[in-house]
């Protein structure tokens, strides 16, 4: 069943289907139920509806294309050390809206915890003395043993 957020997000995308629509399009269009109305209503609010409930919750993107995507071998080892390719961002949750916890420099070591949702793994890192557990993106982390390029 849908979440609150998906069903306002939704009504919201078709509200403004509706405005938009009264605003954009000829008004002989809507003297009468047509196909045209109501493939524009309906494109219209999956379009808003879906753009809208992205920017509430971008952590609902689907992950199953993204986690069909990468090999097992990507997954994260717990216990294993992977280095920082540039200055990161360690999270208290998995997306870029979550409060940072630290940022670890660049060139420094994390460990896997094991855990991952689609492109972040929970990871412990030293920063300033102190250990921070978080969330970071795996886009960032380098194997330890892997050779760094530069660009």
């Amino acid at each position: 069943m849908p979440s609150a957020t998906v069903i306002a997000a939704y009504c919201a995308g078709l509200l403004l289907t509706l405005c938009l629509a009264a605003w954009l399009t000829p008004r002989a269009w809507w003297r009468r139920a047509n196909a045209r109305a109501l493939a524009v209503l309906v494109c219209g609010t999956a379009l808003l509806g879906g753009l809208l409930h992205a920017l509430v919750e971008p952590d609902a993107v689907p992950r199953a294309a993204t986690l069909a995507a990468l090999p097992v071998s990507e997954a994260p080892v717990a216990g294993a050390q992977y280095r920082v390719r540039d200055h990161l961002n360690l999270r208290e949750h998995t997306g870029i809206n979550a409060r940072r916890l630290a940022v670890v420099p660049a060139g420094a070591r994390v460990t896997a915890t094991g855990q991952r949702r689609g492109d972040w793994w929970q990871v412990s890192a030293v920063v300033d003395g102190r250990r921070h557990d978080g969330w970071a993106s795996s886009l960032w982390l380098r194997r330890a043993d892997e050779n760094s390029v530069v660009f």
